[in-house]
């Protein structure tokens, strides 16, 4: 029986998610539906107890969210590769390229792609669709799901397919985002579904399928695989020749165009929670309809989202409204309109603003920093250092650092020194200190750092030892 191997898709952005989700800390990473588990760990743990699933998947993301996605499987117990794609070209190469990696071991592997941001609630049910799609793909077919509208929508792409129960079927047509009156038209019909975005292949049939049908995506990626440099689970494919391969999507590039392509109806509470409508739909709501998350105090509100991170949210009278509180920034929209919240993020990027790229709280794979004040001359920071978890061994040519221990123990190297700190004790780097901070022991620790000096960036480091492979960069 054909080994399945679950391809995870993580390389969204979730703009219609801002201010929660940017750029560094996408949607797909957040805790957003569960309040626990992550989107990405919901993905991987809804494979539980489906027979013959590979004991490694493979996650599909960018070199900025490597650490993170690392420590997320680990913290769910799972293993995997992580390939990095150079740069985000679709998900026609992003397949590719995890094919070839495949068909080196396993030609006849079934690949499962699934997107790492999509909610998907009768779990069940997802499986014996899975099950249904599993026959055509070991015959060669290249299966994708399509999701049983239960309403209009103009936010979908669609299937047609004419629909013989819960069987695979044949795709008669790939459908773009239609208007009201279509969409309506399409629902009526029983004859139209909403592109999911999973699939269900062989690699060397959808390889073959892209030989034929895209060969230029084809050998770039061939070339991109050849090129290949392996870190511990990191694949990273070669950049210059998968930059050079065409942006395509599975549907534009194979299934619109291949005889091979079949349907799978997926009748199991789905979503892409592609906005904060969206969100709301399926968060658990209060008898207003209202979603409450954080320190929320409300009156005569109905249908309405609120989410606050760290401050006190208020509202009085609203209805059919977003308002979302992170440290970054505050978003107000009617809901009806969030998928708009994309043309906020279009002009803050215009802007180069930081707020679409980065939380206030910055993530790195020891742990992470929230800076907590920023001024001329001086800033502080908050850092919290993993378990286990060290920093590269450093030192900055233009600023000096306080550190604070104000919670767990830290061993600090400076200089020829080694020592460790408790809470309430501190130590001075100076300019020109080579330094570092480690925490081998059980618990997280908290450091209080003040920086001073005339510039205060983040590349004005020299790293002369990393546990993380980032020798000689500032990031």
């Amino acid at each position: 029986m054909n080994r399945i191997l679950p391809i995870i898709l993580s390389g969204g952005a979730g703009t219609r998610l801002w201010p929660a989700s940017v750029s560094m800390y996408p949607k797909q990473l957040l805790p957003l539906v569960s309040g626990k588990s992550t989107m990405l760990q919901d993905t991987v743990k809804r494979l539980d107890g489906v027979e013959n699933v590979a004991d490694e998947l493979l996650v599909i993301c960018n070199e900025n969210h490597r650490f993170l996605v690392a420590q997320q499987l680990l913290e769910i117990d799972r293993s995997a590769r992580v390939l990095l794609e150079p740069e985000g070209r679709n998900t026609a190469p992003a397949v590719a390229l995890a094919a070839f990696l495949e068909r080196e071991t396993d030609a006849e592997a079934i690949l499962l792609v699934m997107p790492a941001d999509h909610v998907i609630r009768d779990v069940a049910a997802f499986r014996a669709a899975l099950d249904v799609g599993l026959g055509a793909a070991r015959d060669g077919k290249l299966v994708t799901f399509g999701i049983v509208p239960d309403r209009p929508e103009t936010g979908y792409g669609y299937i047609r397919a004419i629909p013989q129960g819960a069987a695979a079927v044949p795709v008669e047509s790939f459908v773009e985002k239609p208007d009201a009156d279509t969409a309506k038209k399409y629902v009526d019909s029983g004859e139209y579904f909403w592109n999911s975005g999973i699939f269900l292949f062989r690699a060397d049939a959808y390889l073959d399928a892209l030989e034929q049908f895209a060969p230029e995506i084809y050998e770039c990626c061939v070339k991109s695989m050849e090129q290949r440099q392996t870190d511990e689970n990191f694949v990273r494919p070669g950049t210059d020749d998968f930059l050079q391969s065409p942006s395509d999507s599975i549907d534009y590039a194979i299934m619109e165009k291949t005889d091979k392509a079949m349907m799978v109806p997926l009748k199991a509470g789905w979503s892409d929670v592609g906005s904060w409508g969206a969100l709301h739909e399926v968060r658990q709501q209060d008898e207003s309809g209202n979603v409450i998350d954080g320190d929320v105090v409300t009156h005569d509100c109905r249908d309405t989202f609120i989410q606050a991170e760290n401050l006190l949210v208020t509202a009085v009278g609203l209805e059919d409204v977003v308002v979302v509180q992170t440290r970054n920034a505050v978003l107000v929209a009617d809901k009806s309109r969030s998928q708009d919240v994309k043309h906020i993020v279009d002009d803050l990027k215009s802007q180069d603003r930081e707020e679409t790229k980065l939380w206030r709280q910055v993530f790195r794979p020891w742990g992470s920093y929230d800076s907590l004040e920023n001024q001329e001359g001086f800033q502080v920071k908050r850092l919290i250092v993993n378990p286990g978890a060290v920093l590269s061994l450093q030192k900055h040519a233009r600023r000096a650092e306080h550190w604070v221990v104000v919670r767990g123990k830290a061993r600090i190297t400076k200089n020829d020194d080694v020592f460790d700190l408790c809470v309430n004790e501190s130590t001075y780097i100076a300019i020109g200190d080579v330094h570092r901070i480690a925490n081998p022991f059980d618990e997280p620790v908290h450091i209080i750092e003040v920086q001073c000096g005339d510039y205060l960036g983040e590349d004005d480091i020299v790293r002369l030892e990393d546990n993380y492979g980032r020798e000689g960069t500032t990031t």
